[in-house]
């Protein structure tokens, strides 16, 4: 029974992909979860059977009184049959139906709504630019992944089961009070309309003060995620107190705001009590005056009496779920903030795949400064002959990572082209552009997997050989055979930590050759890609780095200029613009800024925020 209803609905299923989705709470949630408007019908209706089920209980409860006034034998003789069939239903089909409407809500809606929400939204997540994940923490867009599935589920669970079902029984309460004497639908429309004025106030500022306790939480998890991941620093320079004291902000920020949040629930529960002393004192009082004048019978006493005890118990439920409708809503609208955010970089509408050719590529008048005046690149233009070698070097700043980052599409360029065999990158898709170019950076982070699925990103369908010979080729296969990790895992079975801190530097960065190494891209990238190596093993690696250049079109920024010097030719960069290009042999002739650069090395290392001399040419050689 249990995978019939879990079965109802695929939270898989292929759906249309949305660059921009709805930004209003309520078109947001129905663009989600409007695959389950067939269960939505069928939950409404049994909601509505469930409360008329429970009124005619109680309406049977007054006839039942009504009828015991007379003789055991001529009742049962009467009425024997009906209270048989009244006996059958409460035992028989009203547990079915309930079992139906609970299986609705609880085994095909709740599970299914949070999980195909928490994987829709995280796919348009990752489609997300890399300029969109650098201005925000991960850990907030994690939490807010987390916690919106579950808050949208919450508010389609309390729509169904609490809105439907309390609109439908206080419909049925009014026509039962209505059959017993119309006059006892007074007292309950004037405590309905009290109770909507307490309704709409506790909502108009539940829903804010929910959005900000919400808003606390994702504070509260960003600082705190943003301390474990750079742990290394903070206990390097000994800042566990500031730590504690900027955690400790966020953490009393959230404690205020969650304490704004729980008075309004205090004043509503008080408030709430002394409208259902209203209630059962006026329907009550009213149907014991109108039997005592005889207008009114025993059982319709014992059906008022019954009804408004409980309406009495409900109105705290549906008080609550009320509430908790529209504080799931808040948090639904500051989730909001995150998993609704438009896709600014998207494919072209008629986007083809690159149909790579020889690897030439033409950057012609490219402008980019991030939306700001100054920085990035610009008006650059270059042009990279097929399998060319080219290093990068100027000064921090000086645009060499912004155009790896155009190149790559990381970002739009704001002005001016990027071209591969003649395709501009802006019209061919993203996926097929990145499959083209292979990146070493500088900052070798890794997945917190095994050594074998981090090699394996660079080819998934790599066999365990050629991951092998890969890392064989990168020097990492010797240290990958000697790991371990916490859970017994060694060799390529092995998890490496988040961003790979198990490893050192130097062997976070062999794995990530290996990787490149593995896809073997027809373009190469490379951001340093041997500055965590010591001189060892970056020797023996150099080689295979040359090796693994040939028939490829490369870029390789570097800071350490030998190893770049025998670059086909040698690109230097300043204030966003390309001020030099030739040979090495041809700039150091030239007596500028690369000249300048390998007369202050120390060992062949550029430090380009330094203009001290710290050593000769000589000494690079």
């Amino acid at each position: 029974m249990f995978r019939f209803f879990e079965n109802l609905v695929d939270p898989y299923a292929d759906y249309p992909v949305q660059d921009t989705p709805p930004q209003k709470v309520l078109p947001f949630i129905w663009n989600y979860t409007r695959v389950f408007r067939g269960i939505f019908v069928w939950a409404v209706l049994l909601s509505i059977v469930v409360a008329g089920i429970e009124i005619g209980l109680i309406w049977a409860m007054g006839w039942v009184v009504d009828i015991l006034s007379g003789q055991p034998e001529q009742v049962w003789e009467t009425h024997g049959t009906t209270l048989i069939v009244l006996a059958v239903f409460i035992l028989v089909l009203r547990p079915i139906i309930q079992v139906v409407d609970v299986a609705l809500l609880n085994n095909a809606m709740l599970p299914n709504i949070g999980t195909l929400i928490r994987f829709r939204a995280h796919s348009h997540v990752l489609r997300q630019s890399v300029g969109w994940f650098e201005n925000d923490f991960a850990g907030r867009i994690a939490n807010r992944i987390m916690q919106t599935p579950p808050a949208v589920g919450e508010v389609t669970f309390q729509v169904f089961d609490a809105m439907t079902f309390s609109i439908a029984y206080v419909v049925g309460a009014a026509v039962l009070l209505a059959d017993a004497d119309a006059r006892l639908i007074l007292p309950l429309l004037i405590w309905v309309v009290l109770y909507g004025l307490l309704i709409r106030w506790t909502v108009l500022r539940v829903s804010p003060a929910s959005k900000a306790s919400s808003d606390a939480r994702s504070k509260i998890t960003g600082r705190v995620v943003d301390a474990y991941t750079n742990i290394h620093a903070i206990k390097m320079f000994a800042h566990h107190d500031q730590e504690m004291a900027y955690a400790g902000e966020a953490i009393e920020h959230a404690r205020r705001t969650f304490q704004r949040e729980m008075r309004l629930y205090t004043t509503m529960d008080v408030a709430l009590v002394i409208l259902n002393g209203l209630l059962i004192v006026g329907v009550v009082g009213w149907a014991i005056v109108l039997w005592s004048q005889g207008n009114a019978s025993a059982g319709a006493v014992a059906a008022a009496s019954a009804l408004v005890l409980r309406l009495n118990a409900m109105t705290g439920w549906i008080m609550w779920a009320t509430t908790s409708l529209f504080r799931e809503i808040g948090v639904v609208q500051e989730g909001m903030e995150t998993i609704a955010q438009p896709i600014t970089l998207v494919d072209a509408d008629a986007a083809k795949p690159l149909q790579f050719k020889e690897g030439q590529i033409e950057v012609s008048e490219v402008s980019h400064h991030y939306g700001k005046d100054r920085g990035g690149l610009d008006a650059v233009s270059l042009t990279i002959n097929p399998g060319e070698k080219i290093g990068l070097v100027g000064r921090s700043g000086a645009g060499k990572s912004t155009l790896v980052k155009l190149l790559l599409r990381f970002y739009d360029v704001e002005k001016g082209r990027i071209m591969i065999d003649g395709q501009d990158i802006a019209g061919v898709t993203q996926d097929s552009l990145r499959q083209q170019i292979g990146m070493v950076q500088q900052d070798s982070a890794l997945l917190h997997r095994s050594v074998r699925d981090n090699l394996r990103f660079g080819r998934p369908e790599a066999s365990d050989e050629e991951i092998i010979e890969a890392a064989k080729k990168a020097q990492a296969h010797d240290f990958i055979l000697d790991l371990e990790d916490p859970e017994g895992r060694t060799g390529y079975d092995a998890h490496v930590g988040e961003r790979g801190v198990k490893l050192s530097g130097g062997q976070r960065q062999r794995i990530t050759l290996a990787r490149v190494m593995l896809k073997d891209a027809p373009i190469l990238l490379l951001d340093e890609a041997t500055s965590a190596l010591d001189s060892e093993v970056e020797a023996v690696i150099q080689e295979t780095l040359y090796g693994l250049m040939e028939g490829k079109t490369v870029i390789a920024i570097a800071h350490r200029l030998s190893t770049i010097a025998q670059m086909d030719r040698i690109l230097v960069m300043d204030n966003g613009r390309i001020v030099e290009d030739g040979t090495h042999e041809v700039l150091l002739a030239q007596g500028g800024l690369y000249a300048g650069f390998w007369a202050r090395q120390s060992g062949g290392f550029l430090d380009p925020d330094t203009d001290n001399s710290t050593g000769s040419a000589e000494a690079a050689l």
